[in-house]
């Protein structure tokens, strides 16, 4: 395999690990400046630039990719799926896990348990955020903040307000959460590579500090996770799109509250932490995974004039209730079923022997026209009233 990580610290430990990871097992390996990249456009198909030269072929790319330069390089990212070549991370996937607010919103439409989080443009709407996650004390983050960084906890709602405003003032958007006080300064991150967690630490603050990021003095242990600990990081992981992934996780009363995924996580910590090679198990799965680049299926079903993907649920007293998918009438109208979900479990080409149950949720591809008349109707949301106090009656 020939693999490009992309990376402008050649000399950081995580580079160097992933490096000599490869080299060990017999790859040709090249860290690439993404800064140096060229994305060409102008000929027949879509092709790159490095250092102003055409770039060599290569099998996959690895992407390393800084905050700073997020835009550009995630458009060398996507000019590499583009070419057809492998990537863990998609572009898609980094931009999501980059936007605080863009990956609460998609974590929560799954289900994912988060800490209780609002976001507020107006300064109207500030004080009415804060008592929707709970009231003070409260966590206020940057959208765009890393190692803890831009992370405040404002113990009452008067400095929350003040905070927020002064950010506001400078363009900053911000984040509103509730502060898991069980957590007691500790979280854990979990290594996600593919559909299983080869990794995972305790991370503890130190004194008085709430934020436990190790470039904020915070120490680490190993840890072996609760079942539930690793479902959620998984799923966390493969629903922001990512295949190599850092899940941050606090221990929350009743389980697991995802907090952040990180798309570049450092792995000196945890490879110290645990003495595991998690740098081995990202180049091993990058080397199987590799005949299989990243496909934009929306790209491609362009062509297919009538056809697409939508949802179909099965609900409670429908015909298809207690039927197999073979005998649910589908195939005849020209409808595969690609998914199964069911609950959070997530059955993927089901057999047609497989029998529906009421509020299975499929995932089809097929007629458009076919698939209309059994997409149920869109759910009316129910507005949540907060009721409030009685006032007293004042006779005058």
């Amino acid at each position: 395999m020939k693999l490009a990580i992309l990376s402008r610290a050649p000399r950081a430990y995580s580079t160097q690990r992933l490096r000599s990871a490869a080299l060990d097992r017999g790859h040709e390996v090249k860290v690439l400046n993404t800064l140096r990249f060229g994305i060409d456009l102008s000929g027949s198909e879509p092709d790159l630039q490095f250092r102003g030269k055409p770039l060599s072929d290569y099998d996959a790319v690895l992407p390393r990719i800084g905050n700073s330069i997020t835009y550009f390089g995630t458009a060398v990212v996507r000019q590499f799926e583009q070419m057809d070549v492998y990537t863990p991370n998609t572009a898609n996937g980094i931009s999501n896990s980059r936007d605080k607010l863009r990956a609460t919103q998609i974590l929560s439409r799954h289900g994912i348990g988060m800490p209780a989080t609002t976001f507020a443009r107006d300064r109207a709407d500030v004080l009415p955020a804060i008592e929707r996650v709970g009231g003070a004390p409260v966590v206020i983050k940057l959208l765009e903040g890393t190692q803890g960084i831009g992370v405040i906890l404002a113990p009452d709602t008067k400095v929350a307000e003040a905070i927020i405003e002064t950010l506001q003032s400078t363009k900053q958007n911000v984040l509103i959460q509730r502060f898991v006080k069980e957590s007691k300064g500790r979280d854990i991150r979990a290594l996600v590579v593919g559909d299983r967690v080869v990794a995972a630490m305790r991370r503890v603050a130190q004194g008085d500090e709430f934020r436990s990021n190790v470039h904020r003095g915070g120490s680490v242990e190993a840890v072996e996770l609760e079942p539930d600990f690793e479902a959620a990081a998984v799923r966390s992981a493969q629903i922001m799109g990512l295949r190599v992934a850092g899940v941050d996780m606090l221990e929350g009363k009743d389980g697991p509250l995802v907090m952040e995924v990180n798309s570049s996580p450092g792995l000196e910590g945890i490879e110290t932490a645990t003495k595991l090679d998690v740098a081995g198990a990202i180049i091993d799965y990058i080397a199987n995974q590799v005949a299989f680049p990243d496909i934009d299926v929306r790209q491609r079903l362009t062509v297919s004039t009538g056809y697409g993907v939508a949802e179909l649920v099965v609900h409670d007293g429908a015909d298809m209730v207690g039927k197999t998918i073979a005998e649910s009438g589908l195939s005849d109208l020209d409808v595969t079923v690609l998914t199964l979900h069911r609950g959070t479990t997530v059955i993927p080409n089901p057999k047609q022997s497989r029998e529906l149950e009421a509020e299975d949720r499929l995932l089809c591809f097929g007629k458009l026209e076919e698939m209309r008349g059994m997409i149920p109707e869109r759910r009316k949301r129910r507005a949540r009233v907060k009721k409030l106090p009685k006032q007293p009656i004042i006779d005058e």
